[in-house]
């Protein structure tokens, strides 16, 4: 073979590899969907609500596999009210968060004056938001009207997306909670950050209802609000590494509102750290309600100056209303270990449980707190059946107590 016809031989080789790389990069990595393509502004001022639904719509009715809804780097989408809808014909779809999403400037600017989500998705399996991007709410004016949680939006709501994963996003200000997750199978969520101001209200970073095999690890949540809120209808939920302050801690409720019957179980919180917030690990259920909360462990957590770093109240009323005890949400299987750090609160823990019920196999170990001026501080009990390692803290806590303080 000469020369020429090697040389053909071999471009036409390396053109073949060339094309099979290819095909391989794009059934390994799928399409790009830019919504820049579609016509979006991104200058922060322009409505870019249909342009993002003009691409969306072509993301989740493309054949194959992974899917991407690409939202570029150094770009500011302003976004209305808008809903990403699937079932999508993809088995995955990824959104690719790299650039900033704002809301309306105020109330008023808004399509919707009154919407309980900002961004939502819907029946989208196998959802990925990833990216180094920011959704910014702008809550502040909601906050500044002093409006109802319930005439505020939600930055960001999932609802009934197994097989979700997040990693990556950044959400600052949002109106109300930044994350809601409903009704869904299998979720992780990672190395994100929710920033609001202290004294924002309702502003939980991550709202969790009706959903099972949550993880959630590697994060920074600093709210007005609960970092993290684990409602009724959840179990088997795993929390790690996450730092959480300003806030009101990680609460499991509140549970059994209106006497209502309601189930969370199988809750594991482990190396978190509760810098300055109200609460730490906090379990919260009404009078009145029914079900249970069982199976909860709080382990190695770190305290620097947490007002209240360990609460059960299973005793919770709204406004001073009375509400009859003929039944509360049963509390069982709940440990508390390895909790070191400071408070600024005297009374450091309480656990105070019905009477109906009590809460029962409540376990604590290696609970070492101070007061940041150097003082021991108390442990108020009512109701409360377990058992303790630490004698001296704990030493009336599990002994047939119907109050101690």
């Amino acid at each position: 073979m000469d020369f020429h016809h090697r040389h053909l031989s071999m471009e036409t080789t390396l053109r073949v590899w060339i094309w099979i790389n290819f095909l391989c990069f794009v059934l390994v990595n799928g399409q790009n969907y830019n919504v820049l393509n579609y016509g979006a502004k991104g200058d922060g001022q322009t409505d870019d609500s249909e342009v993002f639904e003009q691409a969306w719509n072509d993301t989740c009715g493309g054949d194959g596999d992974i899917k991407t809804l690409l939202i570029p780097l150094d770009k500011t989408f302003l976004l209305q009210p808008t809903v990403f809808q699937g079932p999508c014909k993809s088995s995955s779809i990824k959104v690719q968060l790299d650039g900033v999403i704002i809301a309306p400037s105020d109330k008023g600017a808004s399509s919707n004056p009154t919407p309980k989500t900002w961004i939502k998705f819907s029946y989208v399996s196998g959802l990925m938001i990833v990216g180094s991007g920011t959704i910014n709410g702008r809550g502040l004016t909601f906050w500044e009207l002093n409006l109802k949680a319930s005439q505020r939006p939600t930055a960001l709501h999932i609802s009934k997306c197994d097989n979700f994963r997040i990693n990556g996003l950044t959400s600052i200000d949002s109106a109300k909670n930044h994350i809601s997750i409903n009704k869904y199978n299998t979720v992780a969520i990672s190395n994100i950050n929710l920033f609001a101001p202290e004294t924002s209200p309702n502003t939980d970073g991550i709202d969790i209802s009706e959903s099972t095999n949550i993880n959630i690890f590697d994060s920074t949540i600093q709210t007005g609000d609960d970092c993290i809120a684990i409602n009724s209808g959840s179990s088997n939920i795993n929390i790690t590494g996450i730092n959480c302050g300003p806030g009101h801690g990680i609460s499991v409720g509140s549970l059994g509102a209106g006497g209502a019957e309601a189930t969370v179980s199988n809750v594991q919180v482990t190396h978190c750290t509760f810098n300055q917030t109200t609460n730490g690990a906090r379990i919260k259920t009404w009078l009145g309600g029914q079900g249970y909360a069982r199976n909860i462990s709080f382990t190695d957590i770190t305290l620097i100056n947490t007002k209240n770093p360990i609460i059960i109240d299973q005793q919770y009323i709204d406004k001073g209303r009375l509400v009859s005890e003929e039944s509360a949400v049963a509390i069982s299987n709940v440990k508390y270990i390895d909790f070191h750090g400071t408070t600024s609160n005297k009374n450091a823990i309480t656990i105070k449980c019905s009477e109906t019920t009590h809460c029962i196999d409540v376990v604590m170990d290696g609970i070492d707190i101070t007061m940041v001026d150097g003082g021991k501080p108390k442990v108020n009990c009512q109701y409360v059946d377990g058992e303790s390692s630490d004698n001296d803290l704990m030493r009336n806590c599990f002994k047939n107590n119907t109050s101690t303080n």
